[in-house]
């Protein structure tokens, strides 16, 4: 969310910002918040001006009651009880419109950062720059549902009677696997001296609304059938609500954090749910950065956190490209994004498995969240990042590890999280 005063002194820049992300059935949007701001402030100052009146006559009410004038003192206490009349009228319109205000001024997007690239889609967004060598081996890459099955790691057909589909289960060496990559990714950052957390899985509609846009909020979140819960898409949005509310000491930031959850989606949508694999689901897990830092920082914090997924991936020879998204394809919060995508030999192409974003001040903004610094209070900058979210990342492993003879070779890294094993076969 941005700020009013910003609004209302760059409007023209607020409505370039709206078009650049090629929505301009906002652009109205701007004219009236302007005007409601306008209207709002007209009131206070209105009440400002009621309230001193009311101020010298109480004073004056004092006097003549000292002065035993009680007529001209009740003629005063009535004018009082006009005026407060006047205040609670005035106070219910401008709290009327400062709720019609935030309402709107929470649909216009935050401004993009300049180095963005313009495009409608993710059609348009743009490769930056490729780590590791992309191979096809001489020989056929199964799916990698049917890798899974081959060898004891799949059911999805019992989860469709169980749950419905778009959910699993992961058997054996395959769920270990799994697993493993989570447990490297923990302990992958915090090598980098990120503090581990494990986050509360259902948080209030006050933080949901703090974190995401309204439109992402009906795609993805899952609402809890009585209550003011909803389950989580992702742990970012239970890290930046860690800090609802709190004014945190300058000396504090950053705060580095990396989270593990499950996550839940409803993944309503254009790309639909995957019938028998395990790329687009309802449920996976995965483990997140989350870094609250000085404005002037932000953009350093979120070249390093990009960085750390391409170095997560190489580490288990997977190659990665980054890709930066083009303005119409970020969310409404987002002042920049990259996606990190691993190779699919079967595919010949890469996919994602990770995404990147700062997201300026606002998600600080709509859940008040401030540093104290020297000269005063100011709002934090907030990013997070994908560290690892699984089974998509596995998906990368086992395509990239598939041998001709169906057996998966485990890189070095993850070997001591599997017990020493180097290999997954069939039984």
């Amino acid at each position: 969310m941005l700020d009013i005063k910003f609004v209302r002194e760059n409007k023209e820049l607020v409505k370039e910002n709206i078009k650049k992300k090629f929505q301009d059935e906002k652009l109205p949007l701007v004219d009236e918040v302007i005007s409601l701001d306008q209207q709002i402030r007209e009131y206070k100052a209105e009440g400002d001006l009621l309230r001193q009146e009311r101020n010298n006559i109480s004073s004056e009410i004092g006097q003549l009651m000292r002065d035993k004038k009680l007529e001209e003192a009740e003629e005063k206490k009535q004018k009082v009880s006009e005026i407060n009349n006047k205040l609670t009228n005035i106070e219910a319109s401008e709290n009327e419109l400062s709720i019609q205000l935030k309402e709107k001024m929470m649909v216009i997007p935050q401004m993009i950062d300049d180095s963005v690239p313009i495009g409608k889609d993710d059609s348009e967004n743009v490769e930056v720059e490729r780590f590791g060598e992309p191979i096809v081996p001489d020989y056929e890459i199964p799916y990698h549902a049917d890798i899974c099955e081959a060898l004891s790691g799949l059911d999805k057909e019992s989860a469709g009677r169980t749950s419905g589909n778009g959910f699993y289960y992961l058997m054996g060496d395959i769920a270990r696997l799994h697993s493993a990559m989570l447990s490297y990714a923990r302990d992958f950052m915090i090598d980098k001296g990120f503090t581990y957390c494990v986050p509360p899985f259902m948080i209030r509609s006050d933080v949901v609304s703090g974190v995401m846009s309204f439109s992402e909020m009906e795609n993805m979140m899952y609402k809890i059938e009585g209550e003011d819960l909803y389950l989580i898409g992702t742990s970012e949005h239970s890290m930046i609500g860690k800090f609802k509310g709190q004014i945190v000491k300058e000396e504090q930031l950053p705060i580095t954090l990396t989270s593990y959850s499950p996550c839940f989606r409803k993944e309503v949508g254009a790309h639909g749910l995957e019938e028998r694999g395990l790329y687009r689901v309802h449920q996976f897990e995965k483990q997140e950065m989350v870094v609250l830092c000085k404005p002037e920082e932000a953009m350093d914090w979120y070249n390093k956190m990009w960085s750390y997924t391409v170095e997560f991936f190489r580490s288990l020879d997977i190659p990665v490209r980054t890709l930066e998204c083009c303005s119409g394809d970020l969310a409404d919060l987002k002042v920049k994004s990259c996606d990190v995508e691993a190779w699919s030999p079967r595919q010949q192409k890469y996919f994602e498995v990770g995404s990147c974003s700062t997201l300026g001040d606002a998600q600080a903004r709509r859940l008040g969240i401030r540093a104290k610094g020297e000269n005063g209070n100011y709002l934090v900058h907030t990013l997070n990042n994908t560290v690892l979210a699984t089974p998509r990342g596995l998906i990368a492993l086992l395509e990239n590890n598939y041998q001709k003879d169906g057996s998966i070779t485990i890189p070095k890294a993850l070997q001591p999280y599997m017990g020493g094993k180097e290999k997954i076969e069939a039984k």
